[in-house]
């Protein structure tokens, strides 16, 4: 397998399932984070069984890059029951590591198996003391807490003298609660977002019915008292890159292939640019504006964050390219699209990137000519168009 180079930053990318794990892969991520069936913060996901955890380790160190997988739960007594066994097949199928937050599963982990432990972020890691004790106990990694300034995170970096990896959040949701650890959706629903059931309450639209005090309310679309700017960094990877940090982590497993390529994509490009010492191209800093967001600001990495709009508006996903046929390019509807529509696509392949299409005549899958895609999911042969397999198609926002 192959290891990053000393002194690169690795861009790791979040993976729901397999279809978004050759999303990642494709479009740039040095590794992935994905979850098991067990353990995991989110349930909501696909996620792995066995086998798929077999066969998406197998696919990744194929090219050369890494899979961690998430047991970053707060454990009951009950769920540890079987850990042993899950951890023992996690180690023979050679994952390149597990992030945990439980303190007692990070100690069994370090005496039982080889694999490397990173220090989940929802472990609150806020201070070089703290960092001190998990990487004395045998941690390789910490993903530090989200609400760490830049100058915080130099100084947990110079007081462990190299003795682990830093690893933080670049780009994603932000959480409500502190570093993750919430309640909310517990008591609203029953479903403890500290053990990966999270119904994301935060980010819903409320109205004013059930509340003793006056709330201020929009009419666009909706009103989300609790749910934050989303944290963009895309800016600033080389200040991150000074502050110590070898690891820029994107968030959002429950998120469609369409974020995970459009914002993979650019953070690789931004980082290729930031590793060549030239400047990020213009169109690489707004091609997270056409991923779905609620609008941006930089965290706590410069103090408290300054609030932005809401949210910034972003492109319709409409399809990926799943097959290339001698007529043309075979891609899955995600979104309604007619024939004459001027689409955009999103590539890996700097050829293709942000190069408008006019959709041409298009037979489905029996064969038959149709001038509108709008079964979902439904396979459509876009007659005459070549592009590459995984690319994506895109309603741009002037449309």
């Amino acid at each position: 397998m192959k290891s990053r180079n000393k002194g690169t930053a690795e861009l790791l990318a979040p993976v729901g399932d397999m279809s978004r794990l050759k999303v990642a892969l494709e479009y740039g991520a040095d590794a992935v984070y994905l979850s098991g069936k067990s353990l995991g913060m989110r349930a909501a996901c696909k996620n792995f069984d066995y086998a798929e955890l077999d066969a998406a380790v197998r696919e990744t160190h194929a090219r050369g890059k890494r899979v961690y997988v998430t047991l970053n739960i707060f454990p009951y007594d009950d769920d540890l029951k079987t850990v042993d066994e899950y951890l023992e097949y996690l180690d023979g199928i050679c994952v390149d590591g597990v992030i945990v937050s439980d303190l007692g599963l990070i100690q069994r982990i370090i005496k039982r198996t080889n694999i490397p432990v990173h220090v989940s972020t929802q472990a609150n890691v806020l201070n070089a003391d703290t960092a001190k004790v998990y990487a004395d106990m045998g941690a390789k990694r910490i993903v530090l807490a989200r609400e760490l300034s830049l100058e915080r995170i130099k100084h947990i970096r110079d007081s462990l003298a190299g003795s682990v990896e830093l690893e933080c959040f670049v780009h994603g949701a932000m959480c409500i609660s502190y570093s993750g650890r919430c309640l909310i959706s517990a008591y609203l629903t029953g479903r403890s977002a500290n053990r990966g059931e999270c119904n994301q309450a935060c980010r819903m639209r409320f109205t004013p019915e059930g509340y003793d005090e006056a709330l201020e309310f929009v009419e666009d679309d909706g009103t989300y008292i609790f749910g934050g700017n989303d944290l963009n960094m895309i800016e600033h990877l080389g200040e991150l890159k000074a502050a110590g940090v070898s690891s820029f982590k994107i968030e959002g497993r429950v998120k469609s292939e369409y974020y995970v390529g459009c914002i993979v994509n650019a953070y690789r490009k931004a980082l290729s640019a930031l590793e060549s010492g030239k400047p990020i191209p213009l169109d690489i800093i707004a091609e997270p504006t056409k991923a779905p967001n609620r609008g941006f600001n930089t965290g706590f990495y410069y103090g408290q964050p300054t609030a932005s709009p809401t949210s910034a508006k972003y492109c319709d996903f409409c399809g990926i390219v799943t097959e290339f046929t001698p007529d043309g390019a075979v891609v899955e509807m995600r979104n309604r699209f007619k024939t004459g529509d001027s689409l955009e696509v999103l590539s890996f392949d700097d050829r293709y990137l942000n190069k408008r299409i006019i959709v041409p005549t298009m037979t489905d899958e029996n064969g038959n000519a149709v001038d509108d895609a709008k079964v979902p999911t439904a396979k459509y042969t876009l007659r005459g168009i070549e592009l590459p397999l995984l690319s994506m198609l895109r309603r741009p926002t002037s449309a």
